[in-house]
């Protein structure tokens, strides 16, 4: 078995490994933080610096599209997609909270390629806030860690 019996230590070592990330600007204070904090943690993995490509598109709904792009460039071990949506006083949040997460999941599955969700759906601003760091380096971990077990598997 790999993985859980042999512990995660080599699963997070991400020296060999390219990533890709998709950044929404909107509600930017928060995925501005979302990214530093993943950037930081995939240096921290071993992730260099220029394996690591990022991109910002307008929100969360554009999020699928530039993913699909790096996607189909055969060029990454693993995406992260980096928004955050807040709720509303309109069904808007529902719209865009369930349409962004189901084309990233289906991204994911068609390309055969791990993507680390970290698009935040919250409540408000003081929930984003609390999770955006930790949601951030979460996210790298589940990239490199996935990367890796997709290619033992493979």
């Amino acid at each position: 078995m790999f993985g859980a019996d042999k512990g995660t230590a080599n699963l997070l070592d991400g020296k060999k490994l390219s990533i890709g990330i998709v950044q929404a600007r909107f509600n930017e204070g928060i995925t501005n933080a979302l990214w530093a904090a993943c950037r930081a943690e995939l240096l921290a993995l071993g992730v260099p610096e220029k394996h690591i490509v990022h991109v910002t598109v307008p929100g969360a709904l554009e999020v699928p599209v530039a993913l699909q792009a790096m996607a189909e460039t055969d060029e990454h071990d693993a995406l992260i997609a980096l928004g955050c949506i807040i709720r509303g006083e309109t069904y808007h949040f529902e719209l865009v909270a369930n349409e962004s997460g189901a084309s990233v999941s289906r991204l994911s599955l068609d390309h055969h390629i791990p993507i680390a969700n970290a698009i935040l759906t919250t409540e408000n601003l003081e929930q984003a806030v609390a999770r955006q760091t930790e949601k951030g380096r979460d996210a790298a971990r589940v990239a490199v860690e996935m990367a890796h077990v997709l290619q033992h598997i493979g």
